[in-house]
């Protein structure tokens, strides 16, 4: 294991400490940004830029200013493409172009990371509040678009972002996939609460001593959280320690 830190839960939800209750998942979801490719990678932060950009550019703000708003939009909405949309009426395919308009060469071809995943038994899926070019050039980057059975983005979820629970209930009605026969890893704690609730297990995927600068301190990670079942900052590490790796 060295190399790994898989963190099992503690306390009440202790009988969650054994990875063999991943015997029987038929569906493995990924989110995207920050779960699937590498922190240090630093997609997002590009991201970011590219949305703070929009917002000084959309409201006449200075790039200061444009920040909080963008934060705001962020915490109160989900996503700030929601907040921008609720309150500016702002045209959905200009902002989701314009925010993954970004360099992609630092996501490297994960030869591993592919292997782990695609030994995991049945259908694989990347669930993201992004859009899909952004998840297709992602996963073409690092080498494993053809492991997964589909890609569900925010326009399929009509543009309603994680962690409102209509996204998920669009997400198992657009797939088919049985949450009680599904695991999902994220980066955001928040985001592992409505699959927690509808039986999924689930695990929080969090590089140590990192913190995304975008993310507040509403939302830092909760690896004792009783809706997070796991907590890894190795992916690979993770689905390769899976019993027998399933």
């Amino acid at each position: 294991m060295t190399g790994r830190r898989v963190i099992p839960r503690e306390g009440r939800h202790a009988h969650l400490t054994d990875l063999r209750v991943f015997s029987g998942v038929e569906a493995w979801v990924f989110d995207l940004d920050n779960t699937l490719y590498p922190f240090d990678a630093d997609l997002f932060s590009q991201i970011n830029e590219k949305i703070g950009d929009y917002v000084a550019d959309l409201l006449g703000l200075d790039r200061a200013a444009a920040e909080v708003q963008q934060k705001a939009y962020y915490k109160a909405y989900g996503t700030t493409l929601r907040g921008l949309m609720v309150e500016h009426n702002v045209d959905p395919d200009d902002f989701l172009e314009k925010a993954h308009d970004i360099d992609y060469s630092a996501v490297k071809p994960n030869a591993d990371l592919k292997s782990a995943i695609q030994a995991l038994p049945g259908k694989k899926f990347i669930f993201t509040n992004g859009d899909r070019p952004h998840a297709e050039r992602t996963a073409a980057a690092l080498g494993v678009t053809e492991l997964f059975e589909d890609i569900f983005d925010i326009v399929a979820a009509g543009l309603v972002p994680k962690p409102d629970r209509e996204a998920y209930d669009l997400f198992l009605k657009q797939t088919c996939v049985s949450p009680a026969r599904a695991a999902m890893f994220e980066d955001l704690s928040r985001n592992l609460v409505v699959p927690h609730k509808l039986s999924m297990r689930t695990v929080l995927v969090v590089p140590l001593n990192t913190r995304d600068l975008f993310h507040g301190e509403w939302e830092l990670e909760d690896d004792r959280a009783p809706h997070v079942d796991f907590v890894t900052d190795d992916l690979t590490g993770f689905l390769k320690a899976l019993p027998g790796h399933l």
